[in-house]
């Protein structure tokens, strides 16, 4: 790399990459919850209705242990950051405007096109 590539790139500034501005961060840490949340509700309805492979069930189960850990970890997280008011703000925006469409595919079912959950 070139003297001048390395000083054109040293001078870059760093905002023009990252979020800038505290809403900005908000939105995304609650962008970040509601992938969580649905990810939650999608894997709780396959293990509900998971009926024959146990290790299968046991396997979704696992998972879903991790990521309700994960999601309520994000929200103690928001907490530290942003104040306890606008992490339960977010908390409950989530919960109430997230959800799995009825006709979401179950693994396995005729519908499902093999597409992996992550």
């Amino acid at each position: 790399m070139s003297t001048a590539m390395v000083e054109r790139t040293a001078s870059c500034s760093v905002n023009s990459y990252t979020p800038s501005g505290k809403d900005t961060t908000v939105d995304f840490a609650i962008e970040e919850l509601a992938r969580l949340r649905f990810s939650i509700v999608l894997i709780a309805r396959w293990e509900e209705a998971e009926r024959g492979d146990a290790e299968r069930r046991m396997e979704l189960h696992t998972e879903l242990a991790r990521l309700r850990t994960h999601y309520f970890e994000k929200i103690d997280e928001m907490a530290m950051t942003f104040g306890v008011q606008q992490a339960m703000d977010a908390k409950e925006m989530v919960e109430h405007q997230v959800f799995v469409p009825r006709g979401a595919a179950l693994p396995g079912s005729p519908d499902d096109e093999g597409t992996p959950i992550f």
